[in-house]
């Protein structure tokens, strides 16, 4: 029971940074089979993310059927594709990765009516970088303003994947920066989530205001891509 012991240290870590009891916790649980999620699960776990539209809905659709009164929830945390938005709204609870009005409407357009609003957080690309999705910094309020007037969207607040950096203190500057914005935005938008801080850089975010970090190495262990 590998998963769950670690399961158990990150939230000791956390409980230690946490003393509001305010973070959540999500398990990244990309390119792992449904028996690791397993693990995780009896270790209670109940929030998941996952990066690829279809192995997602593969896992949501196996814990539907085989465990139907859990209350897991499902996040998708990776880029959104446009000809996969509609597999997405229709099976995930929440979608972290918003970062393209284009995207934001063809979620709102195609989630089910029967399933309730998605809940969307705004991906900000703190560091600027060319390669990194995310809307920039200077477009943070104007993206906020048109996502909150789209029907079956439910904003909850603003997500980012800094590049790495080699110490603590660069690993603080970006995620100081989101703090701001969260600030700034969160009584005009009713923002609650500030999702920053995976495993090699939770503890910074934590303190430095996250209530929401997202770990899948250090719970699962290495990943196997081929295994997507």
């Amino acid at each position: 029971m590998a998963i769950a012991e670690n399961l158990e240290r990150i939230r000791q870590e956390i409980n230690a940074l946490d003393a509001q009891n305010r973070v959540q916790l999500l398990a990244v649980s990309k390119t792992f089979p449904e028996s690791s999620l397993e693990e995780a699960i009896a270790g209670g776990q109940r929030l998941f993310g996952e990066n690829y539209a279809q192995e997602g809905v593969r896992k949501i659709q196996y814990f539907r059927e085989h465990y139907p009164n859990l209350g897991l929830q499902w996040h998708f945390i990776g880029p959104v594709q446009s000809n996969k938005t509609k597999l997405i709204a229709e099976h995930f609870d929440w979608v972290q990765s918003v970062d393209r009005l284009k995207i934001a409407q063809r979620l709102s357009e195609q989630r089910p009516q029967a399933r309730g609003p998605l809940n969307v957080l705004l991906e900000v690309n703190v560091d600027g970088e060319d390669t990194k999705s995310g809307v920039d910094v200077p477009s943070v309020g104007e993206m906020l303003e048109q996502i909150a007037r789209m029907p079956n969207l439910r904003l909850r607040g603003l997500m980012c994947i800094p590049r790495p950096a080699e110490n603590a203190e660069q690993r603080r500057k970006p995620f100081k920066i989101m703090k701001a914005l969260f600030d700034q935005y969160q009584a005009p938008y009713g923002l609650d989530t500030l999702s920053m801080g995976m495993s090699a850089d939770y503890r910074e975010a934590i303190e430095e205001g996250a209530n929401m970090v997202r770990i899948g190495s250090a719970i699962f262990g290495a990943r196997h891509y081929a295994s997507k």
